[in-house]
C-alpha cells in the first residue's frame, strides 16, 4: 500500500475538498474514528484531549464532543487560545461546549487514557517550551495513549524525534499510513496502527503520485522469478559477493546465502586469499574464488557471466574498497552497494556518482 508523507496527506485533503467534500466533514469523520479508539483502548474512567492549535487538535476536540454523547468523562487541554483557532479547528472547538484546562502538566492528573492531538504528522520543527513539558510529562505519567494521525513529535515524512515525542499504545490514522509511521524511531511510538477510511477517495492517488510504498508480497510477488520445471541454473543468473579481510567474513557469507536463497542460480564469494579457507568450510552451495585485489576483482568480473555483484557487507572502509567498487560498476553488471562501500566514499562522493553515471547498468 502506499505510504504518503504530510505534504501528500495535504494535497490528497485538498483535492477531497475540491472534490465537494468539506474540510470539516473529513474531521468529523475522523474525531469520531478516534472516539471508537478510544471507547476501545478504554472501556472506563475518565479521558484526557491535549489538543493542538491545528486540525490535528480539531480532531481531538471532535472526538472529546463524540466522546461527552456517548456518556463518557471527558477534560480537554488546549495549548493556545480557543479565540485563535481558525478554520475547521475553530469549527471544532464550537462544538465543545465544556471547559478546557491550563495547558500545564498539572492538568494531566490520571486518566484512564490520554487522546494525544497535539501536532499529528505535520510537525517540522523541534518540540519546545510548554509543549515539550507536557509531552515528557505524558510520557512519565504511565497513562496509555491514543496518537490521532501520528504521536506528537514525530516527523511525518522521516519517522524522526523532534526534540521530544508521545509514546502511543495506539495511533489512529487517516486514508494511508504515513512514512512516518514505518521507520525508526517513529515506528516505536506509534504502538499499533489503526488505518481508518474519512471519505477521501482512493483515486487522489492517480494524482498525488506517492513515491513510496510498504513492503508487501503483492507488490513482487507477480514478478518473482519462480525457477521453471525445465530451468538450468545458468538462465537464472550468477552473483558476485565481495568478502573482507579473514576477521570480516561473515557479512559476506549471509549475503551470499540469501542471493541464492533468493533465486540465483550460482553464486560465488570473491574472497581474499587469507580468508579462502574459512569462506570455504563455511559454505556450501556456494562457491569461493581467491581475490585480492582491485584490479582482479576486475579482472574475474570481465566474465560477462557474472551478472550481479553485491560489495560492501564486511568490506572494510578505505581506498581498497572503494577501488573495487569501481572495478564493479565498471563491470556492466548489476551492482548493489551496501555499508563498507558506500561510507569508503564518505570524502568522495562525486567519484561514486560519476560512476554510477556512467555504468550501463546502473542499480
Amino acid at each position: 500500500m502506499e505510504l504518503l508523507t504530510p505534504a501528500e496527506m495535504d494535497r490528497a485533503d485538498l483535492l477531497t475538498i475540491a472534490g465537494g467534500s468539506s474540510g470539516f466533514a473529513l474531521m468529523l469523520h475522523a474525531g469520531r474514528h478516534v472516539a471508537q479508539a478510544a471507547i476501545d483502548l478504554a472501556e472506563e474512567g475518565p479521558i484526557l484531549v491535549i489538543a493542538g492549535p491545528g486540525n490535528n487538535g480539531g480532531d481531538g476536540l471532535i472526538a472529546a464532543t463524540e466522546l461527552v454523547a456517548l456518556g463518557r468523562t471527558v477534560h480537554v487541554m488546549l495549548l493556545g487560545e480557543r479565540e485563535a483557532l481558525k478554520g475547521d479547528a475553530a469549527l471544532a472547538a464550537r462544538e465543545w461546549k465544556g471547559p478546557l484546562l491550563p495547558f500545564l502538566t498539572q492538568s494531566i492528573g490520571s486518566p484512564a487514557l490520554i487522546i494525544d492531538a497535539l501536532f499529528g504528522s505535520g510537525l517540522n520543527r523541534p518540540v519546545k517550551d510548554q509543549a515539550l513539558e507536557v509531552i515528557e510529562a505524558v510520557n512519565h505519567s504511565g497513562v496509555p495513549v491514543l496518537a490521532v494521525d501520528l504521536p506528537s513529535g514525530i516527523n511525518g515524512a522521516t519517522g524522526a524525534v523532534m526534540g521530544a515525542a508521545i509514546r502511543a499504545r495506539e495511533t489512529v490514522t487517516f486514508f494511508r499510513r504515513k512514512i512516518g509511521h514505518l521507520l525508526l524511531p517513529g515506528r516505536l511510538h506509534c504502538g499499533e496502527v489503526r488505518l481508518v477510511d474519512i471519505g477521501i477517495e482512493p483515486g487522489v492517488l492517480g494524482e498525488i503520485r506517492p513515491q513510496a510504498f510498504e513492503n508487501d508480497p503483492d507488490l513482487w510477488l507477480p514478478d518473482f522469478p519462480v525457477p521453471r520445471a525445465d530451468g538450468h541454473k545458468y538462465g537464472r543468473g550468477h552473483a558476485v559477493v565481495v568478502s573482507g579481510e579473514l576477521s570480516q567474513t561473515g557479512a559476506a557469507r549471509l549475503a551470499a546465502r540469501g542471493a541464492l536463497r533468493a533465486g540465483a542460480g550460482l553464486v560465488t564469494v570473491a574472497s581474499p586469499r587469507d580468508a579462502l579457507a574459512v569462506n570455504a568450510a563455511a559454505l556450501t552451495a556456494v562457491m569461493v574464488r581467491p581475490v585480492d585485489t582491485p584490479d582482479e576483482l576486475g579482472t574475474m568480473l570481465a566474465d560477462r557471466r557474472f551478472n550481479a555483484i553485491g560489495i560492501g557487507p564486511g568490506a572494510g572502509i578505505g581506498d581498497e574498497t572503494r577501488r573495487k567498487v569501481l572495478a564493479a560498476l565498471a563491470a556492466g553488471a548489476a551492482v548493489v552497494l551496501d555499508a563498507d562501500a558506500l561510507t569508503s566514499f564518505a570524502g568522495h562522493p562525486e567519484e561514486l556518482f560519476e560512476a554510477i553515471k556512467s555504468t550501463s547498468n546502473p542499480q
